[in-house]
């Protein structure tokens, strides 16, 4: 068994009582809501993976996924689009929304299972790059530590910020920054990103490199500058 709970939000019933079998079976605690109003009036903080249909109702899985990412109780959450559409634009869309995976229908459940676990492994694991440690810290106080200036990132509480206020990052965005950070100068290449933080991913293009590094950039305000894009080559983060 496992302690991860997962959403399932699709208006089609059946679907959704066929992947929470599955997933069950699986070991994971499923939930299930047939639209996006009923997925809201849930505790969406508690789930470790939310499985969003793209086309529902009012509101879709797209603006569904928007609303949440505006809330830092939601915004690291990480999210599958399941959808009969199955366009480069509607996948671009996907992780622009900050999507961790985006699955065409009809799919397999065996793949559905696979792509579940994949991000759920990736997700659950925080990167493995050096970071300051404090060697007696207090109770209840973070040891490692990424900073530059009045921007922090705390590997412990999985939160970043600046000037002590909260920044609301994608999972993604987060562990971008990790590996920009911890190796300050160093460029990392659009490949030794996907290989580190999407390693697990069955479908990635490289153009969602990009997207994530703007969104980052927008998002840390002022140190987005120090975000560098080395042309042919790469990013680093050159304070």
């Amino acid at each position: 068994m496992t302690d991860k709970r997962i959403l399932v939000v699709d208006d089609e019933e059946d679907l959704c009582e066929i992947l929470k079998f599955n997933l069950e079976m699986e070991g994971y605690t499923v939930d299930t809501a047939n639209s996006a109003e009923e997925a809201l009036s849930m505790d969406l903080g508690s789930y470790h993976l939310l499985l969003l249909d793209v086309m529902m109702g009012e509101i879709s899985g797209f603006r569904l996924a928007s609303m949440l990412r505006k809330q830092p109780e939601t915004a690291t959450i990480p999210i599958i689009f399941i959808t009969a559409r199955d366009t480069e634009n509607d996948t671009v869309t996907g992780f622009n929304l900050g999507a961790d995976d985006y699955i065409a229908k009809p799919f397999s459940i065996r793949e559905v299972i696979a792509r579940v676990k994949a991000v759920i492994r990736r997700t659950s694991a925080m990167p493995s790059s050096p970071a300051t440690e404090e060697s007696t810290p207090k109770t209840g106080e973070s040891t490692r530590r990424l900073t530059y200036k009045s921007l922090v990132l705390d590997a412990d509480l999985k939160q970043v910020t600046i000037d002590a206020s909260p920044v609301a990052l994608t999972k993604k965005e987060f562990e971008i920054l990790a590996l920009l950070l911890a190796h300050p100068g160093h460029v990392f290449s659009r490949e030794d990103i996907l290989s580190t933080v999407w390693e697990d991913d069955v479908l990635v293009l490289d153009r969602t490199v990009d997207v994530n590094i703007t969104r980052l950039r927008k998002k840390v305000g002022a140190y987005g500058k120090y975000i560098v894009t080395r042309q042919g080559y790469g990013y680093c983060f050159n304070g």
